[in-house]
């Protein structure tokens, strides 16, 4: 089962596209996070959150624990403003060090700009924003 950490932003429809794939960065999380933490970075699952539609997709993709249908906490927002420094930050390290990740460097890079364009475009139009996990 593959994760993604996709972009959800605040509303029914932002008017620009916010599709990341989001495979790279889900299969580097836990090596971003400790270079988040050496950029002195919030990580980007700091900026982690579910809203009714997401759990509706993994309960769809079998996360049928009974447990799960609980309602939920409200959603939790963030400005895209301080997304975008985590997102730049590591874009400006990987960019300078592309063995960092091996092989993974590139993919992640390429994931890293989609979500930078996403949310500079979220940032100018005042739209919250947060990162959501799917499994497939």
């Amino acid at each position: 089962m593959a994760a993604s950490l996709f972009i959800v932003v605040e509303g029914e429809d932002p008017g620009f596209d916010i599709f990341v794939n989001g495979h790279a960065l889900a299969r580097n999380e836990d090596a971003l996070d400790r270079l988040a933490a050496r950029l002195k970075v919030p990580p980007l699952l700091q900026f982690f959150s579910v809203d009714e539609n997401s759990m509706a997709l993994l309960l769809e993709q079998g996360a049928d624990d009974p447990e799960w249908q609980r309602p939920l906490p409200k959603p939790q927002w963030f400005d895209a403003s301080d997304g975008l420094l985590s997102v730049s930050a590591l874009i400006r390290f990987l960019a300078v060090t592309p063995a960092a990740l091996g092989s993974e460097t590139q993919p992640v890079l390429t994931e890293l700009r989609q979500y930078q364009r996403v949310l500079r475009k979220s940032a100018l139009r005042g739209l919250r924003w947060h990162v959501a996990v799917s499994w497939r």
